[in-house]
Formats: C-alpha cells, structure tokens, sequence
C-alpha cells in the first residue's frame, strides 16, 4: 500500500503556532515582502511607504513578533531598553504607577521596552546607574529625587549617556529634565491658609538633601513674610517621615502652647496622617484648623472633601520624561528638553 503523504500547510500563521517564535522570514511570507523590506519597514524606515510599514507592524503585532534584542545589538549598538530608577515612595500615592504609565504612553509605537531598578530612598544609588553604564544595559536612563549635585547626574554627564530626571539640579551644564514647581505649589498653599484666616502655619518639607526642598521651603517662606504672619516648621519630620510618626507629632504639638492651626501639606499621606492627629484631639477640619494639599491620586478630595487640593499629574510627568528621553537618545539639543509643570488649583471660589 503506498503511503498518502498530507499536504504542508501553506498558511504561515499556522504554521508560526506549530513551530514556536516567528520571525522576519515568517512576515515575509505572510505579506509577500522581502526579508530586507520588512526588516526596514519594523525599524520604520522612511524610504518605506507608510501601507507598507503599516501592514507590517499589523502583521507582527498579529503573530506576536518580538525582534532578538541580541541580533539588534550587534547591529545597531543599542539595547532598545529605558531604564528607570524608581523610588518606594510613601508619601506619594500611586507615584510609581503614575509614572510608569506615562512612561508606556511615550514609549508605545516604540522600540523601546522598560526595566526598572528599585531606587532606595536613604541614597542616590549610583551604584545602580554606574552598573546600567558600564555594562550598557539600557539606551537610556530615568530617575527622580533629584540633589543639588547630584553623584548620578555627575555620572551620566561625564559618560554623555542620555537621561531625563524628574526634579532639577544646581549643576551649571544643562541636563534635560521635568520638574513640578514646587515654589509656586508651596506659595499658594500657603497664601491660601492666610486667606482663610490661619494665625500660624506650618509645613511639611522633603528631606534637605533633595532640590526641591529649597524650592519648597521658599515658596512658604515667601508667602509668610509677604503676609507677615506667624509659622513654624518641624525640626522633626520630612516628607519621607512614616505616616504614624506625622500623626503622633501632630496629637502632640496641638496639646502644647501656641499650634499652628493651618497645615501645608506636600502629599495626601501626610495631609491624612495630620487630620487623624488633629482627630484624636478633638478638633475639627474646616473648624479649628485647615490643610492645603498636594495631590496626585485624586484621592483624598473624594474621602477628605474639606481638605482644599493642589494637582500635580505624574501621569503627564512620565510621559514627558519618556518623550524628552528619546529626543536625547535621538540626539536633539540638551538645552531644548527641560518642562517645568505648573501645579493645578481647584480652590473652591466663596
């Protein structure tokens, strides 16, 4: 009896899901292109037509192409990877997911993939950025928690490896950079508890070491002595300060003479923990006393709504780090990749 042999499956997609990754060969089968060409049209080259290119990423994205990061190594010298530094912020509601996701926004479309270091918070960790240079683990380089003389900005200068960081340095090279002003947030919150007829605050600083505890400690300075009232800051507590460790300060020192009785707050964690400290005391928020707050989450408005909010989006953060981030991997000018973002009031009008 002679032997029926079956027919090779002619369709490409099939045959992807019988023999595991696909590759270039696979799109080129499948869209009737050459190798070169499809190569070409995934590193969208412009001499390629837009269909085409089109059609091909559509085709990659159907049968689930991932490029060897290795092969494009070899080729192109980069890694095709962002690396971002992140930080196990507290203080900060969903500062890690925020950013992220702003991150994703930039890079979609994209080449680029991101890995990310954990950036711990009693140091600058240029250990970690030292590491990503030296062994060339990335194309590129995101961080926040920025020092006036930042070690890892320092670092990065020297080597002229592309990064973007989230807060600004005293550096007098230029480096790209997003920021919030903090200078303006402090002020306002501060202006607005006088407004709201406060005889004395306070505020809650970053720790020292970081930039923008000077931005910050200016605005509500600036604010105090435009007013000309009373004000204290606590010796005792920074923004990085455990939660309970706020609440405890604030039960305590509203037993004690002469309180502050208005609250600027840097974040919606310590803006809770000074309400529950003011609670334990028995006194009531919008009555005896009243806080000024940042927030990133939208929050603390929803459980909170006595407590009067200045915005700062991460979201809109991370995306215009990784955005300014591949103008500096792609070569554009240091000088013209640097946003500063305004903060967003939603004072209730009276």
């Amino acid at each position: 009896m002679s032997r029926i042999e079956k027919p090779a499956d002619s369709d490409p997609a099939r045959n992807v899901l019988r023999t595991g990754k696909p590759t270039l060969k696979t799109i080129a089968e499948m869209t009737g292109l050459a190798v070169t060409t499809v190569s070409r049209a995934l590193g969208n080259a412009p001499q390629i037509s837009e269909t085409t290119r089109r059609r091909v990423h559509e085709v990659a994205a159907e049968i689930g192409y991932l490029p060897d990061r290795a092969a494009q190594r070899l080729k192109t010298g980069r890694t095709n990877v962002v690396s971002v530094l992140l930080d196990p912020h507290e203080e900060i509601l969903g500062f890690g997911t925020s950013i992220m996701h702003g991150l994703a926004r930039a890079l979609q479309g994209t080449a680029y993939h991101l890995i990310v270091t954990p950036n711990f918070l009693d140091g600058s960790n240029v250990d970690a950025v030292n590491y990503i240079i030296r062994n060339g683990m990335a194309d590129g380089l995101i961080f926040s928690r920025t020092e006036p003389f930042d070690p890892r900005v320092r670092l990065l200068l020297e080597n002229g490896f592309p990064f973007v960081t989230h807060g600004r340095t005293e550096f007098s090279t230029p480096h790209a950079f997003v920021d919030y002003d903090n200078f303006a947030f402090a002020y306002a919150a501060t202006r607005r508890l006088i407004v709201k007829g406060r005889r004395k605050v306070t505020i809650i600083l970053p720790p020292r070491r970081l930039t923008f505890y000077q931005h910050m400690l200016h605005g509500f300075m600036t604010a105090v002595r435009e007013a000309g009232v009373a004000y204290e800051i606590p010796e005792a507590l920074d923004l990085d300060s455990p939660a309970d460790m706020i609440r405890d300060y604030v039960r305590r020192r509203s037993a004690e003479p002469d309180p502050p009785d208005g609250f600027a707050c840097p974040g919606e964690v310590s803006a809770l923990a000074t309400i529950t400290g003011m609670s334990d005391r028995g006194l009531s928020l919008g009555g005896e006393y009243d806080i000024v707050a940042k927030q990133t989450s939208r929050l603390l408005s929803q459980i909170q709504p006595k407590v009067e909010t200045i915005y700062e989006d991460l979201t809109a953060a991370g995306e215009a780090m990784g955005r300014l981030l591949l103008k500096r991997i792609g070569g554009e000018p240091i000088e013209d990749l640097s946003i500063l973002q305004s903060p967003q009031f939603s004072f209730p009008t009276p």
